[in-house]
C-alpha cells in the first residue's frame, strides 16, 4: 500500500472541498489537527475541519484521518471473520454537510482505504466509500443530477459498477426499524480490491473528485429559496432519522467508536438541531408528504428524463 500517495490525495481532496464550500458560505472551516502517540489504543493523526453557524451550513464537517490499531474492531470484520484480531492501518476522508436552508439537502461522502495486517500473512488491502443525498424537500432534477454524476464518475471503470453500487447504497442507507430509506441514495461500496491496488485507488479518486460536481449545482439552485418555521420544523424532524441511522446502523461511526477514535470528530456528522415526534405523519397532499411518496422509495434516478 502506497501510504504517501494515499495521504497526498486525501489531504488535497479535503482541502479542495473545504476551500470551495467555505468560499460559498463566506467563512472558513475551523481546522483542528490531532495526533495519537505510540502506545495508545489507536495511533496516528488527522485533521478535523468544521464549520458551524454559517449562512450556508448550519454544521459541516470534513475529516481526514490516518490511524493504526492493534486489533480490528467487530464493525470491520463482520464480512471478513478470518481477519478478526489482525492489526490494521486505515486512512480516508469523510464529510457530512447539514445546510441551514431546508431546501438544500444534507449530503454525505466518504472515501477510505483499509489494510489488515494479519500475523504471518500478506496484508489485505481494500477500498470503500461513496456519497448519498438526504433531501428534506424533494426535487427530481436534483436527484437525477446527483445520480448521473455518480454514474458518470464510475463509467470508465465498468458499466456494471453504478447499478451495483447504487443498489448497495439503497440497501445500506436504510433504516430497518423504520422500514424507510434515509434519502434518495447515491453510491456505496466497501471491501473493494478488484484488479489490484492501482485500479481500486483510481476508482476511489474518481468518486472523491466527483463530489463537488454532484453537490454544488444543487446548493446553487436551492440555497436562496425562502422558507419559514414549518420547513425548519420538518427539517429537524427528518434530521432525527439521520441521527438514528448514524447511531444504530452506520459501520463508520461504530468503527470509530469501537476502535477508540476521536469522539468529537466521529460525531461531527450529527446535525446541530433535530427533534422527534410521537407517531407523526405529514398531511396528505403536502410537500412533506411528497417526500415520502415520491422520493423515499426505489427509483432509477440516473435513467429518468433521459
Amino acid at each position: 500500500m502506497d501510504s504517501e500517495a494515499l495521504r497526498a490525495y486525501f489531504f488535497e481532496l479535503q482541502d479542495n472541498i473545504v476551500s470551495t464550500i467555505g468560499g460559498l458560505d463566506g467563512r472558513p472551516f475551523q481546522a483542528v489537527a490531532w495526533r495519537r502517540e505510540p502506545g495508545e489504543r489507536l495511533e496516528g493523526d488527522g485533521l478535523t475541519r468544521v464549520l458551524e453557524g454559517g449562512d450556508l451550513l448550519e454544521r459541516g464537517g470534513c475529516n481526514f484521518s490516518h490511524v493504526h490499531g492493534r486489533s480490528l474492531p467487530p464493525s470491520a470484520t463482520g464480512h471478513r471473520p478470518e481477519l478478526a484480531g489482525a492489526s490494521f492501518e486505515a486512512m480516508g476522508v469523510s464529510l457530512v454537510f447539514h445546510p441551514r436552508n431546508p431546501y438544500v439537502p444534507t449530503v454525505h461522502m466518504n472515501v477510505r482505504v483499509f489494510a489488515a495486517l494479519p500475523s504471518g500473512r500478506d496484508p489485505v488491502v481494500w477500498f470503500g466509500g461513496g456519497m448519498d443525498l438526504t433531501p428534506y424537500y424533494g426535487f427530481e432534477e436534483d436527484a437525477v443530477h446527483f445520480h448521473r454524476t455518480c454514474r458518470d464518475a464510475l463509467a470508465p471503470f465498468g458499466a456494471d459498477l453504478y447499478p451495483r453500487f447504487k443498489t448497495w447504497c439503497d440497501e445500506y442507507f436504510f433504516l430497518k426499524h423504520r422500514n424507510e430509506p434515509r434519502g434518495v441514495g447515491g453510491i456505496f461500496y466497501d471491501d473493494f480490491n478488484e484488479e489490484g491496488f492501482e485500479h481500486s485507488f483510481a476508482l476511489t479518486r474518481a468518486v472523491g473528485d466527483a463530489f463537488l460536481q454532484a453537490y454544488l449545482p444543487i446548493v446553487e439552485r436551492r440555497r436562496d429559496m425562502p422558507y419559514g418555521e414549518r420547513e425548519r420544523e420538518f427539517q429537524a424532524y427528518r434530521r432525527g432519522r439521520y441521527v438514528e441511522f448514524n447511531l444504530v446502523h452506520d459501520r463508520g461511526t461504530l468503527f470509530g467508536l469501537q476502535s477508540g477514535g476521536r469522539t468529537e470528530a466521529i460525531l461531527m456528522s450529527m446535525p446541530p438541531v433535530a427533534n422527534w415526534r410521537y407517531d407523526w405523519h405529514p398531511e396528505a397532499g403536502t410537500p412533506e408528504a411528497q417526500l415520502y411518496s415520491d422520493f423515499l422509495r426505489p427509483r432509477d434516478w440516473a435513467a429518468e428524463g433521459a
